[in-house]
């Protein structure tokens, strides 16, 4: 396989080069998150032809890091379009009818890992660009997008700050086509926060509850009144908000023993009527109506985000149009992106293949799909550019 990587790697070296043999020379990297090395070597070498600037840094340390990074950068002055991806993967579990990272075209699909989410449209991307054009263009490209995210993307918009690069435009390239490529794009996002309840109590013999104090029923208190809250109806570009509880964890093997603690993790996903500090402030008031002395942890993952259908994402609708005959919806449904960090310095819209296979078996794209998706690309490059 380390052979194959560098012939792939040596192979996609054309000016523009081919998408497919992009795209599958970037399958072949196994380069689940974080990934590393190889995956990066192939990117760099279909960018440099091109004219690009290729940064790759790795930053972070145990357990969120380390984690490479790219930010590739062309032109320095004009308008500025932005591509963001990762080249990240999640794991490919068992039972692939073909290797995971042993890229192959059956019946029309390319398969592997990484073929809808995201490799094939960060190739379908490079193989768009121009040899020349005004303007700049830059990539922006993780490799921790699936995973914790922490020294992923917000690095690399610090890198950018420091150097003083903010794109006008940001295309994020995940797979957002439901049923035919092109049929929908990503305006916003939904937030996300994870919180982590811990209720302590005192252990001690069933036989003698005075002697010792229960933390369940305090946990399945504060959290029966946590189901029952409706944080909203949703909104005219978002669904409702709802809160899920995702494990409750308390660790007793003995039938006879009191214990002494219970805990529970919550997921929420809210639209923009709300912030991830002010729900985890909400659920930390009530589990403590319940329980005091109860510990509560939030993480917030992103905010919710939304960029108003205007210019934007009608200049992209058109591309699609132009090339599918599709009029594209424009949605905010799913789970989190990267978007949701990279919403603070431009417009954001997510257009890519169809997420049907995505995180599946046997993951693949459509020989056909990827080209069409080049061609947009390359069309929406044109207009932004213009």
């Amino acid at each position: 396989m380390g052979d194959r990587k560098v012939r792939d790697a040596r192979r996609v070296t054309a000016v523009q080069p081919d998408v497919v043999e992009l795209a599958s020379a970037l399958i072949a990297c196994d380069s689940v998150t974080p990934a590393t090395g190889a995956v990066f070597d192939v990117l760099e070498a279909a960018l440099v032809p091109l004219g690009f600037h290729v940064d790759r840094f790795i930053m972070g340390e145990a357990p969120d890091g380390p984690v490479e990074n790219m930010l590739a950068t062309r032109g320095t002055s004009g308008r500025h379009f932005a591509f963001a991806g990762h080249l990240d993967v999640v794991p490919p579990g068992s039972g692939w009818t073909s290797g995971a990272f042993v890229p192959e075209v059956r019946d029309g699909l390319l398969h592997g890992r990484g073929a809808v989410d995201m490799k094939g449209a960060i190739a379908a991307f490079v193989a768009a660009i121009p040899p020349a054009s005004d303007g700049m263009i830059s990539l922006i490209i993780t490799g921790d997008e699936e995973g914790p995210a922490t020294y992923g993307t917000p690095v690399i918009i610090d890198r950018m700050a420091a150097r003083g690069i903010r794109p006008d435009l940001c295309l994020v390239g995940e797979p957002t086509s439901a049923k035919h490529l092109g049929d929908m794009i990503k305006i916003g996002r939904r937030g996300s926060v994870n919180i982590w309840i811990d209720v302590p109590g005192r252990q001690g013999h069933v036989a003698y509850p005075h002697l010792a104090d229960n933390p369940i029923p305090r946990l399945v208190a504060a959290l029966s009144e946590i189901d029952a809250i409706v944080l909203d109806e949703g909104n005219a570009w978002f669904q409702p908000s709802n809160i899920e509880v995702t494990d409750i964890t308390v660790g007793n093997p003995a039938t006879n023993v009191i214990p002494a603690h219970a805990s529970a993790r919550l997921s929420i996903r809210f639209n923009d009527e709300h912030t991830g500090a002010d729900l985890a402030a909400r659920i930390e008031a009530v589990v403590h109506r319940h329980a005091p002395e109860a510990k509560v942890v939030a993480r917030i993952s992103g905010e919710a985000f939304l960029t108003p259908p205007g210019a934007f994402s009608a200049m992209i609708a058109d591309a699609i149009t132009a090339r599918t005959g599709l009029i594209p919806d424009l949605s905010t449904t799913g789970g989190t992106s990267d978007a949701r960090f990279l919403s603070a310095l431009c417009p954001v819209v997510e257009f890519g293949l169809l997420n049907a296979t995505m995180h599946k078996l046997d993951e693949a794209v459509a020989v056909e799909d990827l080209r069409s998706l080049r061609d947009i690309y390359a069309d929406i490059l044109a207009r932004a550019l213009a």
